[in-house]
C-alpha cells in the first residue's frame, strides 16, 4: 500500500466464505450485509467481499466491491478490530448509497455483531 500500511488479510477460498455464512452471524443494513464469525483469537480481522450477479454486470459488481473495500479500509484504519472473519456482501443500493452512510452501516453492523475493537493506546 502507498501509505506504508500492510494490507489486511483477506478471505480467499470459497470454503472460508461458506464457513462465515453458515456458522457466523449476520447484520443486514440498507447498504450492505455484514457477516461475522468470531475466531476466538487476538489476530486482526480477515476480510472478504462478495457481490452477486443480481446487482449487475461485472463493471457494476466491481465498482460495488471497491466501495465496500474502501469503506472497510477507512473504518478499520480508524478503529482496528480483532479476532473475527468478516464478509461484506454488496447490495444493489451499495453503489448509490452516500459513502459516509455506507461507512456508518458498516460501523453499526460491527457493533451489533460484537466484533472486538482494538484499543488505540
Amino acid at each position: 500500500m502507498a501509505d506504508g500500511q500492510a494490507r489486511p488479510p483477506h478471505l480467499k477460498r470459497r470454503a472460508e466464505f461458506l464457513r462465515v455464512a453458515s456458522k457466523g452471524r449476520k447484520a443486514p443494513s440498507p447498504g450492505l450485509v455484514l457477516q461475522a464469525l468470531n475466531r476466538g483469537d487476538d489476530l486482526p480481522v480477515r476480510l472478504g467481499f462478495t457481490v452477486t450477479k443480481k446487482v449487475g454486470n461485472a463493471v457494476v459488481r466491481n465498482r460495488t466491491r471497491r466501495r465496500l473495500r474502501e469503506a472497510a479500509r477507512l473504518l478499520l484504519r480508524e478503529t482496528p478490530a480483532l479476532g473475527a472473519d468478516l464478509v461484506l456482501v454488496g447490495r444493489d443500493t451499495t453503489r448509490t448509497r452516500p459513502f459516509g452512510t455506507l461507512i456508518e452501516d458498516l460501523r453499526r453492523g460491527l457493533a451489533k455483531l460484537g466484533v472486538i475493537v482494538q484499543d488505540r493506546a
